[in-house]
């Protein structure tokens, strides 16, 4: 059973709230196929502040540009197509997309996985920033142990689908079971 912020969590999105919806984004590990080729930059991260009614008209362009912005992408990439971009910026752009619904939990699945270990880097503390910044909570997914280190407050270990260990990552990594 699944609980957000206290309440009933569907198992399907078509079932939850548009509220539910909107609290709960994601960051893939591909961006590439995340990313409709065919979209502009605008496009993307305008979808959900249309989406949710958070922006339109020149409200849209501005808000688009600041998330751009905040990810450090140039608002100048607004007219970009995902084609024109590298492997970075396009997670950059997807994370501004994710942010652009003011979610309260992102989902992130191996978000640096698919990218250079300075990018990597660059992503992840750009990722902590906008945690502290806009107070989001991440689940966050993936195999690479100094990654999880970095960013999280606590630790659940899986293996082939069950709960192994849990616990803070000072708890898991210094004496792991």
């Amino acid at each position: 059973r699944l609980l957000l912020d206290g309440q009933p969590l569907a198992a399907t999105v078509q079932r939850r709230s548009r509220t539910q919806q909107q609290a709960i984004q994601f960051i893939f590990q591909n961006p590439e196929s995340s990313l409709n080729p065919h979209h502009t930059v605008e496009e993307v991260v305008g979808r959900p502040l249309k989406l949710y009614g958070n922006a339109r008209g020149a409200e849209l362009r501005r808000r688009v540009t600041e998330l751009l912005e905040i990810v450090k992408l140039d608002g100048t990439y607004a007219k970009r197509y995902p084609r024109e971009m590298s492997g970075g910026e396009k997670q950059r752009l997807c994370i501004a997309r994710a942010f652009a619904a003011n979610p309260s939990l992102v989902i992130c699945d191996e978000p640096t996985s698919a990218l250079d270990i300075s990018v990597q880097a660059a992503i992840l503390n750009e990722l902590v920033e906008l945690q502290q910044r806009f107070g989001t909570s991440y689940l966050f997914i993936s195999h690479d142990l100094a990654v999880v280190q970095h960013v999280a407050d606590s630790v659940a270990v899986m293996y082939s689908g069950h709960l192994l260990e849990q616990g803070t990552p000072e708890q898991v990594f210094s004496a792991p079971h």
